[in-house]
């Protein structure tokens, strides 16, 4: 491809590809598949490989005892020749090469398998080629460390540092032929075993893959929970990395990737949608409402939902009262704060980590060591750890687990947003609007953070009040400001590289401000969490409405600093 953009006097396109390399971070790739430094090929995969190698042999004095594991999607580049399988297929012939045993999954798997597999073998690492939910066109390179999680700094930069000292292939690095048939290649499908089994249950359900991996592991789920297979969508079961029937492969986008869902539910008469996005490692849930209409839940009233349930029927196997002070559940800053509602009347623990499941699945696995109970956490952005087997975001036993809940509910001739109602009369209102604006300046993003900062023109002065209401504490996880601290410190921990700023208003509103770490995007993630007993939904969502309106007026200011809202 290179040659022919050579050939063909294609200045621009070789710049691209060629004037810039793929920086490894804490999310490890993500990038267009195609030729040169700056995209996912045979080459940039090698010389990751090798670089994660060396920095796992200078870690691990054990790495050739006890091995990595890979896995992969279904993704596929026919111009370049570039695919999930031929890059596992690379990785494990680098890993090979250096006498490391390599667990290499035998055919497209979800994403939540290779952290599991990792805790479950007790292996150095694992590495998952994936681009989720991103365009057809990209590919990934995501990877995790011996605790099953996903790495955090150091060892990002320690791993790009590696890959620099060992960008020239090894000569056995391109023999893919030859390392599939070393005795160190084993195949992990062997060792996969679902969570409990559960009573069998007459409702329907559909299932989306929407063209992933996800429609053998779910119905496998399924199986195994004794729970009736789910439709599976036809058109869309098996996977295909052109995605021909969504312009986005993502379930976080609703009702446009739930198209074809809706119309087998209503023909088969099933009640409930579910989706995973294509490399399972999500899931979003719809439900037919009295009016035929579908309600698709937003990933904060799914998180309500799914702890809900968790607890309750851990609660109903744990008759000692003093065994819930060990229990913890997480969410990141951005999500939902409902499950701090609830574990404050129920007596567990709740905690805050930063977003992405990075964040929460190493902090599972500090609060695991010291003998603690993490039930569940959850990302609005539809992640969800329901069980601690597995320290990331599992779409796979998510819609399992929901699918048990649903049917528990029918017994009870409860829809899930009833339920969804109770847990909010119970635990208080949580009611949340979340979205973005483009911007591809970065002068203007700065400017627009900088303004926050320094409010009235005073330096690291915050503002006190947004339009008609009053906000209480700051706290910017950029300079590691919190106003809510003793000294004034954030707890959590900061990085100047990205913005973020969360206002806590005195009417039970939560307000952040984020910059995305991969898309031209200034998110905002609003709040309102009402006391239990406020009950009053309309009055609360047009407050909640009011305070976005100012967040975006005196904020954002749209219109001066030329911001884009998102399509529609």
């Amino acid at each position: 491809m290179v040659q022919e953009m050579v050939k063909d006097g294609a200045t621009e396109a070789l710049k691209k590809c060629l004037s810039s390399r793929m920086e490894f971070g804490t999310a490890g790739l993500r990038a267009a598949m195609g030729p040169g430094t700056s995209c996912m090929n045979d080459l940039t995969i090698i010389q990751t490989t090798q670089g994660f190698c060396c920095y796992l042999e200078q870690s691990f004095g054990d790495l050739k005892e006890r091995g990595v594991v890979i896995g992969y999607d279904a993704r596929a580049h026919p111009p370049s020749g570039g695919g999930s399988k031929r890059f596992a297929s690379l990785a494990a012939a680098v890993f090979i090469s250096r006498g490391v045993p390599v667990h290499l999954f035998s055919d497209i798997t979800p994403t939540p398998f290779v952290p599991f597999a990792v805790s479950h073998l007790g292996l150095c690492a694992g590495i998952m080629v994936t681009a989720s939910h991103n365009p057809k066109q990209d590919n990934g390179y995501k990877v995790y460390w011996e605790n099953g999680a996903q790495i955090v700094s150091p060892h990002d930069k320690g791993i790009s540092k590696a890959i620099e000292e060992n960008l020239k292939p090894w000569p056995e690095s391109w023999n893919t032929e030859e390392a599939s048939k070393s005795s160190l290649m084993k195949d992990p499908m062997c060792f996969y075993t679902c969570l409990e089994i559960n009573k069998s249950s007459e409702v329907k359900i559909v299932h989306t893959s929407v063209h992933g991996v996800g429609h053998a592991f779910v119905q496998s789920a399924f199986k195994a929970f004794d729970l009736h297979p789910p439709y599976a969508v036809e058109e869309q079961k098996d996977p295909d990395p052109e995605f021909p029937t969504v312009k986005y492969p993502n379930p976080e986008e609703g009702e446009g990737v739930l198209t074809l869902s809706f119309a087998l539910a209503d023909r088969v008469g099933a009640s409930v949608v579910l989706a995973n996005d294509p490399d399972a490692d999500r899931l979003a849930m719809a439900e037919k409402q009295q009016n035929g209409q579908w309600r698709v839940f937003t990933g904060n009233e799914l998180g309500a939902l799914l702890g809900w349930w968790i607890f309750r029927c851990w609660k109903e196997q744990n008759s000692d009262a003093a065994a819930v002070k060990n229990l913890y559940m997480l969410s990141s800053t951005v999500s939902s704060k409902i499950l701090r509602a609830i574990a404050l009347k129920e007596g567990f623990h709740f905690e805050e980590t930063l977003t992405g499941f990075k964040w929460m699945g190493n902090r599972a696995k500090d609060l695991l060591d010291q003998g603690k109970m993490v039930l569940f956490a959850f990302e609005e952005a539809i992640g969800y750890m329901c069980s601690p087997s597995v320290l990331d975001k599992d779409g796979v036993s998510a819609a399992a687990i929901a699918g048990e809940m649903v049917s528990y509910l029918a017994t009870e001739n409860i829809s899930v947003s009833q339920q969804l109602t109770t847990i909010y009369e119970e635990y208080g209102y949580h009611l949340s609007k979340n979205s973005y604006f483009i911007c591809h300046d970065q002068t203007v993003i700065r400017s627009l953070f900088d303004r926050l900062r320094n409010s009235g023109g005073q330096k690291n002065s915050y503002p006190t009040d947004c339009g008609a209401f009053s906000i209480s504490t700051v706290r910017d996880l950029t300079t590691g400001y919190d106003s809510n601290q003793p000294d004034k410190k954030a707890v959590l921990p900061t990085s100047s590289s990205s913005q973020m700023i969360t206002f806590t208003f005195s009417n039970g509103g939560v307000a952040t401000m984020r910059t995305s770490g991969t898309e031209p995007k200034i998110k905002y993630y609003t709040e309102l969490c009402a006391a239990p007993g406020n009950s009053d939904v309309t009055h609360l969502k047009k407050e909640l409405d009011d305070l976005v309106d100012a967040i975006i007026e005196n904020f954002f200011e749209p219109e001066k600093n030329k911001l884009q809202p998102k399509p529609e």
